[in-house]
């Protein structure tokens, strides 16, 4: 690890260092953030819930998913620092992952989190981090009116900061390691009768923390405004616009890690003759069991998927919204809001024995594979609110349209060329999709206190309906499914019940019942397969549906906060990509081609503790533990073979997960160090695979100088990631039923140790 002169001399000026201004993120003023409850007080399910000063151990831009991870029951992972490569990141909740949750930012859907984008963008793409508020986590059941079609686990609600009230802004500027450089800047006009607004801005590019040190770079602007007039009305509008460029990094393997490629090992850029000498080792360039002489493997390397020669993701997002919150009547709210969102993306793969210029003199053994990604979709939320007595009721509808296009082609290349551009005019189309999902949702619930406010309930229903229709393109290689799926349900009940014991006491018990749209092409999905497959298996297509149970205490008192809760999740109807015909007969019968199967349920059943203890101003020490036991229900058949899966623990989900975090502030002084043990995870069906538990620690710290001249304050501060330069696997990017021999590509490495120093000046 190496830090640039300029970055070590401001780390050794403040000797600690690390926290982003308490005011960098002015709170909204419909919200005071001290008074927030991060353990859910008053709720009637399992909240949590994050501010800005918790994200003050990790490097400025640090996703906001990312500072999740210290709750209980989450397990974020991502090979980068900042928990922005998208490739690489992920999250799962008590046994559900990532794209089996529901995310939105200021009530704005974002989708399902997909890597292959299709209904929305990552939350890194909507909001510049600094210009977060809070971020609310319903582990298992989330708000009824939340506008989501995959929350069957949880749902993630991220709400961005409303202007400051007074005039004045913001730039930070950051250095790190693997010449990472970040400029951030954002300026408020206060308020003027009413009205007020900011600007900002980040410009953002690093190295790969290994080779071949192929850049990312993020360009992304934040804007949004406020008007308020007369009683409780506000008017919002917000604008993201984001242009990023990622260079993602090689999948790992068991055996490659014992081959001795190591944690480190990566792409083959910029060597491309060692690139060429693999390529020439694919299956089509192996004729009548031999191979080609050109086909060479070196350096622990022994099949062509050990490494290829590049890879990137492109993404282009605008997104917009104007909300309205109005005073209809005396005990009368209404919510209005309209949205709209575009998005182009690419993914680039340098694909070894896909040839370039087939059958010429320029034959190459290699073409660029590009998954091509468009997003147009617009949607209204609309919700009434009414006081009656002791009851609350509420009851909102959702409408969204989205028209989504998806296709893969590949590229001819003649060498060695940059591909950090969006690519055009393919030499050959595999398959193109265009898809047209339109979603419809309502919801009514009613709240209500008894018992002089000591018992809360609330208790509602929702009424889902998501229409999928695919239509391939002709003209392509490999056509892929037309036809329409449908995930609907009349009525979805939830329900909640709180009861204080005592001041600062409480118990509450929650139940719900959800279902999941059908995923779309960008992230594969029923329709991503041959008619053939799709007509033989779509008369038993089901939605993925839950039930969630969930229950607790939770204690707050003048120096702590603490809860506990339990649960039990039944996940029905789980989808998996697989061919359930012996080899002999793939191709010979619909119901032979690769298809996504019904293949029975999952039982979640655990526990989740947090401590929160403040002895002193100043001082407080963050504590969570989470147990999970997810284990899968039934067996499945695959090729004519029963998969014992019974009883196995469900992939990526740690049984136990530790989080601690201690921070201090004294006077001008800031630290805090964070560490999160995960514990093991099988990324195999049948447990016969999986990767080892690991512990990782940050370490952040600033220094306030105050206000110098002009400036309201001028901080300079360290943050130091993965800080005892622990290797292990983060996220787990492949699962199958077996894998004996540790050669499936399932896993990426941890970012090793690194460092970032961040000045930044208040006016």
């Amino acid at each position: 690890m190496k830090l640039p002169r300029s970055a070590l001399f401001l780390a050794l000026a403040a000797a600690v260092a690390a926290h982003a201004h308490a005011e960098d993120a002015p709170p909204p003023k419909t919200q005071d953030l001290e008074a927030v409850s991060v353990i859910g007080q008053g709720e009637t399910r399992q909240v949590q819930r994050i501010v800005p000063q918790d994200r003050a151990v990790l490097p400025p831009g640090t996703s906001p998913q990312k500072i999740l991870n210290r709750l209980p029951g989450v397990n974020v992972q991502s090979n980068d620092a900042f928990g922005a490569n998208e490739e690489s990141q992920s999250i799962t909740l008590r046994g559900f992952n990532t794209t089996r949750l529901g995310y939105t930012l200021d009530g704005l859907p974002l989708g399902d989190n997909a890597y292959g984008n299709y209904n929305g963008l990552n939350i890194s793409r909507a909001l510049i981090a600094e210009n977060m508020s809070t971020v609310e986590l319903s582990e298992g059941i989330g708000a009824l009116g939340t506008a989501s079609t995959s929350n069957l686990g949880g749902t993630l609600q991220y709400f961005s900061a409303d202007p400051a009230t007074k005039f004045g802004g913001k730039v930070a500027q950051t250095f790190g390691s693997d010449h990472n450089r970040r400029t951030y800047a954002r300026i408020d006009t206060g308020d003027y009768k009413g009205f007020s607004m900011y600007l900002s801005g980040v410009k953002a590019d690093a190295d790969m923390w290994a080779q071949p040190n192929s850049k990312t770079t993020t360009k992304q602007f934040n804007g949004k405004a406020v008007y308020e007039f007369g009683d409780g009305n506000r008017i919002t509008g917000f604008a993201d616009t984001s242009r990023t460029s990622q260079a993602d990094y090689a999948y790992l393997s068991k055996s490659g890690l014992r081959r001795g490629l190591g944690w480190d090992w990566n792409l083959y850029a910029p060597d491309w003759n060692r690139a060429l000498a693999a390529a020439y080792c694919a299956p089509a360039y192996t004729v009548g069991g031999v191979q080609d002489p050109r086909c060479g493997f070196s350096g622990g390397v022994d099949n062509i998927d050990d490494a290829y020669y590049q890879s990137r993701a492109l993404r282009r997002d605008d997104l917009y919204y104007v909300a309205g919150d109005f005073t209809v009547a005396d005990g009368g709210t209404l919510h209005t809001q309209v949205y709209h969102h575009e998005n182009a993306g690419q993914g680039h793969w340098w694909s070894p024995g896909q040839k370039s210029f087939p059958g010429t003199a320029q034959e190459l053994p290699i073409s660029i594979r590009s998954t091509n990604y468009t997003i147009n979709r617009n949607g209204a939320i609309a919700s009434l609110a009414w006081d009656l007595g002791a009851h609350h009721v509420e009851g909102g509808v959702w409408y969204e349209q989205n028209d989504h296009h998806v296709e893969r082609n590949f590229y001819w290349i003649d060498g060695p060329v940059s591909d950090n551009y969006y690519l055009q005019d393919p030499n050959r189309r595999l398959f193109a999709q265009d898809y047209t999902i339109t979603t419809k949702q309502a919801y009514l619930q009613d709240s209500f206190k008894a018992f002089d406010d000591r018992l809360s309930v609330d208790i509602g229903v929702k009424s889902p309906h998501t229409t999928m229709k695919a239509t391939e393109l002709p003209g392509v290689e490999s056509p892929y499914a037309t036809g329409t799926l449908k995930a609907q349900k009349a009525l979805l009940p939830q329900a909640g019940i709180a009861w204080k014991l005592a001041p600062g006491q409480e118990v509450f018990l929650s139940y719900a019942k959800n279902i999941a749209a059908f995923q779309g092409g960008g992230a594969g999905g029923p329709q991503s397969v041959s008619q053939s497959a799709f007509d033989g298996t779509k008369a038993n297509l089901k939605p993925e549906q839950s039930r969630s149970i969930d229950g607790g205490f939770r204690s707050v008192g003048s120096s702590y906060e603490a809860s506990v809760a339990m649960y039990d999740v039944k996940f029905d109807n789980r989808l998996l990509s697989l061919n359930p015909c012996p080899s002999i007969e793939v191709g010979t019968r619909p119901e032979c081609n690769t298809a996504f199967v019904n293949v029975g349920s999952v039982s979640s059943r655990g526990a989740e503790f947090t401590f929160i203890w403040k002895p002193f101003q100043g001082f407080q020490w963050y504590n969570s533990a989470s147990f999970n036991r997810s284990k899968y229900d039934d067996n499945y058949v695959a090729n004519g073979v029963v998969v014992p899966v019974k009883d196995k623990t469900t992939v990526d989900t740690p049984k136990r997960m530790f989080a601690s975090e201690v921070s201090y502030t004294t006077g001008p002084w800031t630290a805090s160090l964070r560490g999160k043990y995960t514990g093991k995870r099988y990324y195999t069906y049948t447990n016969d695979q999986s990767v080892a538990g690991a512990t990782s620690f940050d370490l952040g710290g600033s220094y306030d100088f105050g206000a110098l001249g002009q400036l309201k304050a001028l901080t300079l501060a360290l943050n130091i990631t993965n800080l005892t330069d622990h290797r292990y696997a983060t996220n787990l990017t492949a699962f199958a039923a077996t894998d004996p021999q540790g050669r499936a590509l399932a896993f990426h490495a941890s970012a090793p140790r690194q460092a970032f120093v961040t000045l930044s000046a208040d006016f």
